[in-house]
């Protein structure tokens, strides 16, 4: 029996990543766009377009509003829910987890919650389970001792605490 392949295309969001997609998309659709079209409308009236920076700013600008909308609406379209677990503490890490470290090479302890690559935020610890200290991590349990490759000085880390 072979197994079911995994879906390359899907985008990994939480419940609150997909809820601000969704209110980001509705704000360009229902404010933005109809907000640049007047002022499209507006610099068409002022006459000669071929010399008119009010249009071409507004144009470019709608532009920029509609690949944003695509790009939204794909993310939605390709969206997949990381389901959180009830429990507060897990046994192995994985994407929606938050994760209480210790860096060995530094001493200093650390917490980072692992989510999607659109929802990574470094400044606020959340980091893409494509970067490669969550790749490391990934289906380590806690006391665990890793090292992380793919930056340019590997270090050595230690996993304390996992929440799922």
């Amino acid at each position: 029996m072979q197994s079911k392949p995994i879906e390359q295309n899907k985008i990994l969001l939480s419940r609150d990543g997909l809820k601000k997609v969704q209110s980001e998309l509705r704000e360009l659709i229902d404010v933005k766009r109809p907000a640049i079209i007047k002022a499209i409308q507006e610099a068409r009236e002022q006459g000669d377009l071929s010399e008119n920076a009010d249009y071409d700013a507004a144009k470019n600008q709608q532009g920029e509003i509609e690949n944003r909308i695509a790009e939204l609406k794909n993310i939605i379209n390709k969206a997949e829910i990381i389901e959180e677990n009830t429990s507060t503490t897990g046994t192995k890490v994985k994407i929606g987890s938050r994760v209480q470290i210790l860096d060995l090479s530094d001493n200093e302890y650390y917490t980072y919650h692992i989510v999607g690559e659109v929802e990574a935020d470094p400044d606020n610890n959340k980091i893409s389970n494509q970067s490669p200290l969550a790749k490391s991590m990934l289906n380590k349990s806690v006391s665990s001792t890793i090292e992380v490759h793919g930056v340019e000085n590997p270090y050595k880390i230690k996993i304390l605490k996992i929440e799922n």
